[in-house]
């Protein structure tokens, strides 16, 4: 069963999900704030940016590695996998870098995540429907 690429995106997407996380719990810390955003617009931000990664990225490994089990080129595989890493590293810092919300980096972050989805989506409907 091939599933090494998916897993390399897998890894690199778990290791950003603890970075985003620790900013959130450095953010509480420094301001003693355990549950919710206290008011503070720098946490809420830290909180949404990692809300909207959890939100999209189970769903995207999945497809991304139901792809890849279907026997697609790697070179599929890994656009795939590459757009959706580098679509989730743009937005949290576009996010970050602009917390009222309009920036290259969150339009252009969540444009790469949503194209991914869409491609990794049809790829297997159409594999299904074709009976790859």
């Amino acid at each position: 069963m091939q599933m090494g690429i998916t897993a390399l995106y897998a890894g690199l997407l778990g290791v950003l999900l603890l970075v985003l996380s620790y900013r959130v719990s450095m953010y509480r810390r420094r301001h003693g704030i355990s549950l919710g955003d206290g008011g503070h617009k720098g946490l809420h931000t830290a909180i949404r940016v990692q809300g909207n990664f959890v939100e999209y990225v189970p769903t995207a490994l999945i497809l991304l590695l139901l792809v890849e089990l279907t026997g697609r080129q790697p070179a599929i595989v890994h656009g795939l996998g590459a757009a959706l890493f580098l679509g989730r590293v743009l937005h949290a810092q576009g996010l970050t870098s602009n917390p009222d919300g309009k920036s290259p980096g969150r339009l252009l972050g969540i444009l790469l995540t949503w194209l991914m989805l869409l491609t990794a989506s049809v790829l297997l409907i159409l594999g299904s429907a074709a009976g790859i």
